[in-house]
């Protein structure tokens, strides 16, 4: 038997909370990555553009911050435009994001003096409408803060991207707060692709989708983004059949 449908009130409920939320996820549009059991967790079938996402390390070192910020590259590879990058430290080696699919003619750096200004360009850059994603790392991310990025995506459609970098191991509690972020996600490298001869295969990561509105968490092991910023499955789990694979997709909790 089919449920029954729910009332005018129930309904409409549903909506505010919606609206409240950053509008239905049915009328979104989305990036997908591609990789089917990835998106098809996802609300809309992709990560969802006009809104606000979360990327941090798996752990606090900077292999892992690394990748992250390799993930959101790749993120930003695949949308179309200009994309902003607002940064407080200089350590960012532009060809490493060229490797993962963005090249250094479609970034605009901005090195900002604090958090505070790193926010600020953040909002102006989601605000502005001709850029294809904004990309702004953060040690802190309070939920008054995601809730005006947020707004200023939705008003212009584009991606914005907050890959979180602490200072301190204390400052990583922050990201356990919650925000207005439509995902959040955290990358772990993993050891790369075993080759037939001496040398470093592909990157792996483990990409855990932590939280997703109106969708459930899940974990992934892929191989890293491409020079088009395109993830992938292991090979060899790509090739078996869907009755005999395992280990490479798992929802949490």
């Amino acid at each position: 038997m089919g449920q029954p449908a729910a009332s005018p009130a129930i309904a409409a409920l549903r909506e505010q909370v919606a609206r409240l939320e950053g509008g239905p996820a049915r009328n979104r549009a989305t990036l997908p990555f591609g990789v089917p059991v990835i998106d098809k967790v996802l609300p809309g079938g992709g990560l969802a553009l006009g809104a606000l996402h979360e990327v941090a390390g798996g752990r606090n070192g900077a292999i892992d911050g690394a990748a992250a910020a390799l993930f959101a590259a790749g993120i930003a590879a695949r949308t179309k435009g200009k994309v902003l990058w607002c940064v407080t430290r200089q350590d960012l080696f532009a060809p490493a994001l060229a490797q993962a699919g963005l090249l250094p003619g479609r970034v605009v750096y901005v090195e900002a003096g604090d958090e505070a200004a790193v926010l600020a360009c953040f909002e102006e850059g989601l605000r502005h409408g001709g850029l294809g994603a904004v990309v702004a790392e953060l040690a802190r991310l309070s939920m008054t803060a995601s809730r005006r990025l947020q707004l200023a995506a939705e008003t212009t459609g584009a991606i914005g991207i907050a890959i979180r970098r602490w200072r301190r191991q204390t400052e990583a509690t922050d990201f356990g707060q919650p925000t207005a972020a439509v995902t959040r996600w955290r990358v772990t490298a993993l050891p790369s692709r075993p080759l037939p001869v001496p040398g470093v295969g592909r990157a792996r990561w483990q990409l855990e989708l932590i939280r997703v509105r109106a969708g459930e968490s899940a974990d992934f092991e892929v191989e890293a983004c491409d020079d088009k910023g395109r993830l992938a499955l292991f090979s060899d789990l790509a090739d078996r059949s869907p009755a005999t694979r395992h280990g490479p997709v798992g929802a949490i909790g």
